[in-house]
């Protein structure tokens, strides 16, 4: 029996990792400002959200001294999520599945590169690229930014590669910039997964999971694709020599109330 082929794209910043790219690099470099910089761009809608770093990196006088180098350092620096490796290869386990694994974010793809090194293949990375001058090394152009809309181009091609439907199609991912892509892969039938409390991303999410180590993202698999339940679930994990020592599930309505005739009933803090 031939195995169903599944691929499987993550987001990189705060989602297999903990830091933002762009906060790291800026702490490196002596930048302030980072953060409202960030919100500056956002306000005006000048670039897709995620792309603020590209952005500045480009165009930005503070972060123009920037070089590859300082890029990969950065990498380097990065505080990852835990088991990141194991996953991949957790993955691979699943009989009568196949996983393609790979990584679509805005984050520069230097950093990215740097901070999987030897745990995901640099083909499979597909973050921002940039274009350098030969001569002073100084960022020229953006190549190609998969924030918003350009993770949903990138999805799409590497789907068309691999000459897989919409339902064969599993996107993580933590913040507003997933919101394009996680949409164009539900309206495919595909699987996503939230892994923050992002308002704006978990409506949007099939599935939400909340934790501190990447395995955390086969238990929706495991239920959506596989089809076990908890208990199939709890052996699974316990086969590859690891424990759900604490999984919670939850459901929670957040609401504001308020009378419809506001002088008689107050908002109540």
């Amino acid at each position: 029996m031939t195995p169903k082929h599944y691929l499987l794209a993550s987001d990189f910043d705060q989602t297999l990792s903990f830091n933002d790219s762009g906060i790291l690099l800026s702490e490196m470099l002596g930048i302030v400002g980072f953060k409202e910089k960030c919100a500056g761009l956002s306000s005006m809608h000048l670039v897709n959200q995620g792309a603020e770093l590209s952005y500045l990196l480009l165009h930005d006088p503070e972060y123009r001294r920037v070089r590859k180098e300082d890029l990969e350092e950065v990498g380097r620096r990065i505080r990852l999520k835990q088991h990141i490796a194991e996953f991949s290869r957790v993955l691979d386990s699943l009989q009568g599945c196949r996983f393609t694994f790979c990584v679509i974010s805005a984050a520069p793809e230097e950093v990215i590169r740097s901070a999987l090194a030897e745990i995901v293949p640099p083909e499979r990375i597909h973050g921002t690229r940039f274009r350098y001058d030969s001569g002073s090394g100084e960022i020229q152009a953006i190549i190609r930014a998969p924030a918003g809309y350009g993770k949903v181009a990138v999805l799409d091609q590497l789907r068309t590669e691999l000459g897989l439907s919409g339902d064969r199609l599993i996107y993580v991912g933590d913040g507003v910039s997933d919101v394009h892509v996680m949409l164009h892969v539900n309206r495919l039938d595909g699987l996503t997964v939230a892994v923050s409390e992002n308002k704006v991303l978990t409506p949007i999410a099939r599935r939400t999971v909340l934790s501190d180590d990447v395995l955390s993202v086969m238990v929706p698999v495991l239920e959506e694709i596989v089809n076990l339940d908890a208990g199939a679930i709890r052996a699974f994990f316990g086969s590859h020599g690891f424990v759900l020592q604490e999984w919670d599930k939850a459901r929670t309505d957040s609401l504001i109330i308020r009378g419809t005739h506001p002088d008689r009933y107050p908002a109540v803090a």
